[in-house]
């Protein structure tokens, strides 16, 4: 994987480099072609050059001999230029502004030669043609210069040939020592990520130090922090399917139970022998068992849908003072707990909260029956709201040793003789005091007594 990639960056840059040497070759023919066939000078409009060639505009003939306006021989001065005009035969007819050591006739090849070069008094020579004359134009100290180079175009063409493919060697060479670097250090954190995508993939969560400190840190470090979530995901998910797998076994024990006693009791109504008074024993039976199942697979419904939060809470402004005690009194009401020690303080007769008047009474009667069903007769329990809380208090046995494990799905305490009851109640209570934005602490001490606390300050 290391050195596909590093050969895909390096095919990359081979492929830009490619693409611009072929582009600015192209420029180069087609600027070429462009000044040939369009016949573009390359010299400057203000150059000598350009002002011999121009300077015929300045003469006309009278009586056939060539002369020099005004103008142009003001443009002679102030070009610090002079001016020899010849017929056919080399000779001067002209000239203005011209030094005594100049000619006075000049053959072809005299012409040609101080063309080409300057003279020993520095003057840089020019050559223009107006009708059937030629005139020479002299400027003393010319920055300007003539070159003359002689080549064969074949020659030069191979040269250029060889030098086009000596630059696109070494421009590949280096492109290829420069691209192998760049992907080596650019592939490495890219490799690094994709191994490290691929142990998350086969779940392994383990951390590891940023391996790049430049662009790529960030990414490793959010890499990192995916790897800590999914972790934490996956010990939850591996904490709830155990305790889904502890539970499925207590529902399992739990209900093979009374399926044996509905069961049992069936066949024995069968017998013609049973007396009447019997039968209806058989039946209460029967029927007190087929609820426990009811509730049990109720708690197992109400416990799922909490828990992937499909719960529609149909909330309602209530007086919480009012609300409890009408809890407590049917409690009370109840023939099983009539006897019991239950006692209500309110410190908030005028908090009203948004609840679901359903739910909640379900959550506080399950802190409550824990407080009976789980300690002795002489037990106490004490129901008291506050602006910010409600707290349920027993003097009981306590909780020992699995406070922290209270509240999980499916658990029921060590110290738990009451078999009553699916184990969900609490994680129920919980869930139904989280769900309207509130948090319920439970604290306990052995052989002192239990303490809830639901706090709602702050939810809706």
């Amino acid at each position: 994987m290391k050195w596909k990639l590093t050969g895909r960056y390096l095919i990359s840059i081979l492929t830009i480099v490619m693409i611009v040497l072929i582009v600015n070759t192209l420029i180069l023919i087609g600027t070429i072609i462009y000044y040939h066939t369009n016949d573009i000078d390359d010299v400057g409009s203000d150059s000598a050059e350009s002002f011999t060639r121009d300077f015929s505009s300045y003469m006309a003939l009278e009586n056939g001999e060539p002369v020099i306006s005004e103008d142009g021989r003001q443009a002679l001065e102030s070009y610090g230029a002079w001016l020899q005009i010849l017929d056919s035969d080399g000779h001067v007819v002209s000239s203005y502004l011209a030094p005594d050591t100049a000619s006075s006739n000049y053959s072809p090849m005299e012409i040609v030669h101080k063309y080409k070069y300057m003279d020993d008094e520095f003057n840089t020579y020019f050559v223009g043609e107006y009708k059937d004359f030629s005139y020479i134009v002299g400027i003393y100290d010319s920055d300007e210069r003539r070159f003359v180079f002689t080549w064969d175009v074949l020659s030069i063409f191979t040269y250029a040939l060889n030098a086009l493919l000596a630059i696109v060697i070494v421009n590949l060479i280096i492109t290829i020592l420069i691209g192998i670097v760049f992907s080596s250090v650019l592939t490495k954190p890219v490799n690094a990520m994709i191994e490290r995508i691929s142990q998350l993939k086969q779940r392994n969560f383990q951390a590891h130090p940023p391996t790049s400190v430049g662009i790529y840190k960030p990414v490793f470090s959010n890499l990192n922090e995916v790897s800590n979530t999914l972790k934490k995901h996956e010990e939850e998910r591996q904490k709830l399917e155990k305790m889904r797998d502890e539970w499925i076994s207590n529902v399992s024990h739990d209900i093979k139970t009374p399926l044996a006693s509905i069961r049992g009791y069936a066949e024995l109504l069968r017998d013609d022998s049973v007396s009447h008074e019997e039968r209806l024993d058989y039946a209460s039976v029967i029927e007190r068992q087929s609820i426990y199942m009811k509730d049990l697979l109720d708690d197992f419904n109400l416990t799922m849908r909490l828990r992937n939060q499909e719960m529609p809470l149909h909330l309602q402004e209530t007086r919480m003072e009012t609300f409890v005690k009408e809890v407590l009194i049917d409690l009370l009401n109840d023939p099983q707990f009539r006897d019991d020690d239950i006692s209500f303080f309110s410190e908030a007769p005028d908090l009203i909260l948004s609840i679901d008047r359903h739910l909640m009474k379900r959550a506080l009667l399950n802190f409550i029956y824990n407080a009976l069903i789980h300690n002795d007769d002489t037990v106490s329990v004490i129901v008291t709201i506050r602006e910010q809380d409600l707290t349920i208090e027993d003097n009981g046995k306590g909780i020992q040793g699995d406070l922290d494990q209270v509240f999980d799905r499916y658990y029921r305490g060590t110290n738990t003789k009451n078999s009553k009851g699916t184990g969900l109640g609490m994680a129920i209570a919980r869930d139904i005091i989280e769900a309207h934005g509130a948090k319920v602490k439970l604290e306990s001490e052995v052989g002192k007594g239990t303490f809830v606390t639901v706090s709602y300050q702050g939810s809706s």
